[in-house]
């Protein structure tokens, strides 16, 4: 591999880089601190690398997205990989040697690189191409990076200068000078106007470029004279960027070059490193920085050093093949990983995950310093893990989560604990971490109040009983087992922590899981054993790969070994029933209700059913820990140990689950209701032997025919293969029907193929004479004498087979077929036209008589029917589901087409394509309905057998069905509608509020119909049972059942009612005047049980009424001023009367703001005042609209005129005719709708009411009733 100059994560939107798949991520989970992880790029970031010699140290940096990795090599390659897959995304070749820096930018899809030809490139990764160069460096670069805010490049050079790029201007605009050797890194403050340098000066600088930020930044307000003058000087010195940027501070104290420095994320600290082979600490003040201390191990150069990004340590690599991590605040080294042959020369962190990466000479590792796997334990609807040290409760059903206690003490303060078992009987936790030697674990008593703990848990000491011992469990309700895995012991404590009881480990434990209460699953290398304690004996045992997870199913009979690549399925017995392999890391499980495990791995949530089926549920942008499966929620944890809910669809291994259990029923549920669709079901339905099944699922023909195929469904082939109409797809129909004797589909799929031979063979076997005589008829139109030959001996006619021989010249057998057969008179002809004598032809066989070569009577004719096939019967599916859609007998109608094709070609000749002219005959065609039904005629009846008939009925009557007995008990029409007695219903209507029209009202009597039964599926074959629903089941008399109800009045009011007014408010006129429409019809079935609610009902019936005739004038009113604009006195009229309907406060207040707006625009400003006078009566909430009432108000009292005259007196009451939409003055006549109490002109008198639709105006009424 070429040598590596720099990396740098980064995110990106490269399609090649999403589209990964999730079999080939090589990321690791380590087992404790500094677990290593194979040699790739890590997720979600571009990371760069370069090398060249022991002077260059590589460098590393990271920005957002797509999980890109970037690699700059010696050899002057960039390349771009997924760091998640491990694979090359790209690569760019235009460096001219090697490239020594690389860097992504934060959200831009652009990253820069420097090199050893002395230029700077920016390059597109989404464009795959080089932007431009940056040229003025006169020595290498060593390093480039972005400013997280500006669009900067600052880069470092041997040319002893810093240079910051403006890459959108791509000008220089700054340089940096003042170190006297090559400058090896320069990078920007994380958040200040700051950069920081080394050089192989032994000094590390940091620069001020506070200036250079305010002289490109936009002045938001006019500058000061010193301003102006300041800025009107900046070019006199910015040769060299003097007044821009100036050196804040020199830092001196390494011995020799210093090879990297970068500053900490948020503290004023710095850390910088070299070829002294020390890390150096600096603390900044605003007036000085000075040395804090040195961490000293490294024993050879020191290649790069970077703090942690979230935790107080810092981390360095170095040409002496080592990583180091070193406490911060006790500057000591905390964890070493070490390479044999490699040397380190860049490391990076992740911004936001547990992920570090570093390169070496001959290649990169991705790794992880802590455990990222929450310890965790479930208990009902409580979940206790533990996050930073704290014992936590998260009550999964409330959502809330609290601290408990601390367990800080407990191992090193940089190690989280790897287990966590919990005892509800006693509400006590066990807590175990990973150590040097053997483990640590704490026995800790949870504070029984489950109120806030001080601090959340993190000022709480856990004050528990501490022991040694690698794993730790509860295994009875005062007993725990732990694990000494130096000397193979498993010791029984109780819960003061004192030993009871050891057991000697029966094989070499490496860990002990829960195996049920007093026994426990010892895992050894190559296999899991399950152990009772009490009899000190081995109950089973199961090979399997090093198990790191148990997982139990809830109700105990399941059991899931997870390893590291592999999930092992097994009872209870440790009898296997599953092995599923992942070829990337496993992460956590959970057992879902019905019995799946649904398990995660590093990009997805996978399931496995018990048989071992396995598939996707749903991708992940990162990995979670599952801790409780719960219908379509997944409750887990992520990588920061923070409560997650992630909603999944569980439909496709239900229904997998159900296929396998055989419960058809849940399988036909699924299939109806849900959305299953893609070839992965489709494939998994095939190899379980569903074909049927699938046909559900499949639109594509060609599939649909493939499995019509498969499962024998010649109704569904017939359909697709005519939509499909290829000849090796008819070809394989007549195949697969000749298999089960149906041969009028044979015979259509002959036809398409024109197979004329097969043809004439199957009408010979079936003894259809008639069509095999037609096939005669096409073999002479087709002059193939070869058919025609074959079809005369199917046929036993020797007159045709005569002259099929005279015509091809065979003379010879024409005469002695003619001679056989007893035509003596043509065989005598065929001499003569031959030219031949008796003497010339060869004698005749002895004994040859006259007889005649007649084909075999079929015994049973099959022309009109298919033949017989033993009936195995239909399986549920074929019952259950519609095949694919297709309706009547497929063979029935090949069948009736043959005839018709046969005719074609015998008339029209065989070379026309078939079918391109048949018509399809009507869908009941087939059936003769319409043919004249001859009745049988009727058997006379004996007196005996009327006799016996009348004794059988004597005293039997028919009784009260409960439909008949809601119409006798109630005199509501919502009632008898529910009832099915819907002519009953209309008649009430009729009477109690002269409703004549019922249009409107039909689907509404169908609802309360159907709401007030049920209809149960019964056995196949029978019709389904009705059971009458009642809304008052307590009761047992007779006499007082009533249907449900399917309209209820406080569902109407917050639903419908509610709505309706919504609209009115946002000016929805029509869906508004619809909406009061609905409500009203509704209302007339509406069944309460109170005086109160019929009276409410009333009141409502009212409202709507009013509304829809505002609402009816308001959509006149607007409709006028776009058909009609010059019609200004019936548009001022219209927004007159609107004023007088009877509404609420709000939307009265709106009718006025029109009304006043439309007149004081018409000139009207007498009776604008009119208006404005009365919203400003009704005291408008908002401010602005009473000060625009005020001022029309005072226009017309200044100006009292109107300049159209209109029909409005405001003065006398009146109610508006919805019928003409004119007012009714006091005294006036009128007529009455009897339901909405609307009163119309006297013409109008025996109309349908045009607020309801329903009522006759003018027709006198009881009153509509809505309670018993």
């Amino acid at each position: 591999m070429q040598m590596l100059t720099k990396c740098c994560w980064g995110w990106g939107d490269r399609s090649r880089a999403c589209d990964c798949a999730d079999d080939s991520v090589r990321e690791q989970e380590p087992e404790g601190q500094g677990h290593r992880v194979p040699s790739v790029p890590p997720p979600h970031h571009p990371f760069s690398t370069a090398r060249s010699d022991p002077l260059d140290p590589p460098r590393q940096r990271k920005a957002r997205c797509v999980p890109l990795l970037a690699a700059s090599l010696h050899n002057g390659t960039i390349q771009l990989w997924n760091y998640q897959m491990g694979t090359l995304v790209d690569r760019y070749d235009e460096h001219d040697g090697p490239v020594r820096g690389i860097c992504f930018h934060p959200t831009q899809p652009i990253f820069c690189s420097g090199g050893d030809d002395y230029k700077i490139k920016v390059w597109n990764y989404k464009q795959r191409k080089c932007l431009f160069t940056l040229t003025g460096h006169l020595d290498y670069v060593r390093t480039v990076f972005f400013h997280r805010e500006y669009p900067w490049i600052i880069s470092a050079s041997d040319d002893q200068t810093i240079r910051i790029w403006n890459w959108q201007s791509r000008t220089c605009i700054a340089i940096l000078t003042g170190h006297n050797h090559y400058i090896m890194c320069a990078q920007f403050h994380p958040w200040d106007d700051l950069v920081v340098s080394a050089s192989m000066d032994l000094t590390v600088r940091v620069w001020d470029i506070s200036g250079l930020r305010k002289k490109n930044q936009a002045h938001q307000a006019p500058m000061s004279f010193e301003e102006q003058v300041a800025r009107a000087n900046q070019g006199q010195a910015d040769l060299f960027g003097n007044t821009d940027a100036v050196v804040k501070y020199v830092l001196e104290g390494h011995d020799r070059g210093v090879n990297w420095a970068s500053f900490h994320p948020t503290l004023p600290l710095i850390v910088s490193c070299g070829d002294d082979r020390q890390i150096k600490l600096w603390r900044m003040s605003e007036t000085k920085a000075w040395e804090v201390d040195s961490c000293r191990g490294h024993f050879n150069n020191v290649s790069m050093t970077m703090f942690h990004p979230k935790h107080e340590l810092i981390l360095s690599a170095s040409e002496d093949k080592t990583i180091r991590v070193w406490d911060m605040t006790k500057r000591t080294a905390v964890q070493t990983f070490r390479r044999e042959h490699d040397r380190f020369w860049v490391l990076t962190a992740h911004p936001e995950l547990n992920l570090f990466a570093a390169g070496h000479d001959n290649g990169l590792i991705v790794f992880k310093l802590e455990r990222e796997r929450p310890a965790f334990s479930l208990s009902g609807n409580q979940l206790f893990y533990v996050k930073d040290k704290v014992v936590r409760m998260a009550d999964l059903t409330t959502g809330t989560n609290q601290g408990i206690c601390s367990v800080r003490k407990l191992g090193s303060q940089w190690v989280q604990p790897r287990t966590l078992s919990y005892n509800p009987a006693e509400r006590a936790v066990i807590v175990t971490t990973a150590s040097a030697d053997n483990g640590q674990y704490e026995l800790v008593a949870l504070p029984k109040s489950t109120g806030p703990s001080a601090g959340d848990g993190k000022d709480v000491p856990s004050d528990g009983k501490k022991g040694a011992g690698s794993c730790a469990i509860f295994v009875a309700r005062n007993r725990l087992a732990v694990l000494d895995k130096t000397g193979q012991n498993i010791e029984i404590r109780d819960l003061s922590n004192n030993l009871t009881k050891s057991v000697k480990c029966p094989v070499q434990t490496n860990e002990v899981f829960y195996g049920g209460t007093a026994s426990l699953l010892l895992s050894s290398t190559n296999s899991v054993v399950l152990f009772d304690i009490q009899q000190q004996k081995v109950l089973a045992e199961i090979t399997t790969p090093p198990v790191k997870y148990v997982i139990w199913s809830s109700d105990g009979n399941m059991v899931a070994l997870l390893s590291k690549h592999t999930i092992t399925i097994a009872n209870k017995s440790l009898v296997q029933t599953a092995l599923i392999h992942e070829t990337i890391r496993i992460k956590s499980a959970a057992w879902d209700d019905s019995g799946v495990l649904v398990y995660t791995t590093l990009n997805h949530i996978k399931y496995a059913l018990p048989q071992g089926d396995n598939g996707i549920i749903k991708t992940l942008d990162q990995p979670v820990y599952l801790t409780r499966v719960k219908g379509q929620i997944v409750h887990c944890l992520d990588r920061s140990a923070k409560p997650r809910t992630i909603s999944i669809d569980p439909t496709e291994y239900r229904f997998k689950l159900a296929l396998v259990r055989k419960n058809y029923d849940e399988v036909l549920q699924i299939i109806r209701t849900s959305n299953l669709v893609g070839q992965s079901i489709i494939g998994y339905l095939q190899k379980k032997g569903y074909p049927e099944i699938a046909l559900h699922f499949v639109q594509d023909p060609q599939t649909r025919f493939d499995l019509a195929i498969e499962c024998g469904n010649l109704d569904v082939a017939v359909e697709m293969a005519r939509t499909v109409d290829r000849e090796d797809v008819w070809t394989r129909l007549g195949a697969a029907a000749l298999k089960q004797g149906n041969h009028s589909i044979v015979e259509t799929a002959y036809q398409k193929t024109k197979s004329f031979d097969k043809l004439s063979f199957l009408y010979l076997i079936t003894g259809n004479t008639q069509k095999l005589g037609m096939m005669q008829v096409i073999a002479t139109k087709r002059g193939d004498n070869m058919s025609r030959f074959q079809n005369s001996l199917y046929l036993g006619d020797a007159q045709a087979r005569v002259a099929v021989l005279r015509e091809t010249g065979q003379y010879p057998l024409a005469y002695y077929t003619a001679k056989t057969n007893g035509l003596d008179d043509t065989a005598l002809d065929i001499l003569e036209e031959a030219g031949m004598t008796e003497d010339d032809l060869p004698p005749p066989p002895q004994n040859a008589g006259h007889s005649s070569l007649a084909p075999p009577v079929a015994s049973f004719s099959q022309a009109e029917a298919n033949w017989p096939i033993k009936n195995l019967g239909e399986s549920f599916f074929d019952r259950a589901l519609a095949n694919g859609g297709v309706e009547g007998f497929v063979g029935q109608e090949a069948n009736g087409d043959a005839g018709e094709t046969l005719d074609a070609w015998a008339a029209g000749g065989a070379d026309e394509p078939m079918g391109e002219d048949e018509e399809e005959g009507a869908e009941d065609e087939g059936w003769d309905l319409d043919a004249e039904v001859v009745a049988p005629e009727e058997e006379d009846v004996t007196e005996e057998a009327a006799a016996g008939e009348a004794d059988l009925s004597e005293g039997v009557s028919q009784g009260v069905g409960e439909n008949e007995m809601w119409t006798r008990n109630s005199p509501l029409a919502a009632d008898h509608a529910a009832a099915g007695s819907f002519e009953s219903a209309m008649q009430l209507l009729n009477r109690q509020v002269a409703a004549v029209n019922f249009a409107p009202l039909k689907s509404f009597f169908l609802q309360a119909y159907t709401s007030a039964h049920v209809h149960v599926p019964a056995n196949p074959s029978l019709p389904p049972l009705e059971f009458n629903v009642r809304r008052n089941p307590e009761t047992t008399e007779m006499r007082e059942v009533l249907p449900l109800s399917s309209f209820n009045l406080h569902d109407i009011k917050s639903g419908e009612l509610a709505e309706a007014n919504r609209f009115f408010s946002r000016g929805k006129f029509v869906e508004a005047l619809n909406a009061f429409r609905a409500v009203l019809v509704k209302m007339l079935l509406v069944v309460v049980s109170s005086q109160s609610e019929a009276d409410e009902v009333k009141e409502i019936v009212t409202t709507c009424r009013e509304y829809i005739i505002g609402l009816t004038m308001e959509t006149e009113r607007r409709k006028l001023v776009v058909d009609d604009p010059d019609n200004v006195t019936r548009n001022l009229e219209l927004a007159a009367y609107f004023t007088h309907c009877k509404l609420s406060s709000s939307h009265v207040q709106l009718a006025l703001r029109s009304a006043m707006s439309a007149f004081s625009k018409a000139g009207n400003h007498a009776t604008a005042a009119v208006f404005a006078r009365r919203l400003i009566d009704a005291n408008p909430a908002d401010t602005k609209v009473i000060t625009q009432a005020r001022a029309v108000l005072t226009q017309g009292d200044r100006n009292p005129r109107d300049a159209h005259e209109i029909a409005y007196d405001h003065f006398t009451p009146f109610e508006i005719c919805p019928g003409s939409l004119t007012p009714i003055y006091s005294g006036s006549p009128s007529v009455l709708a009897a339901y909405t109490g609307a009163r119309y002109l006297p013409e109008y008198k025996n109309t349908v009411c045009v607020v309801d639709g329903i009522t006759q105006v003018g027709l006198p009424a009881s009153g509509l009733r809505s309670l018993v």
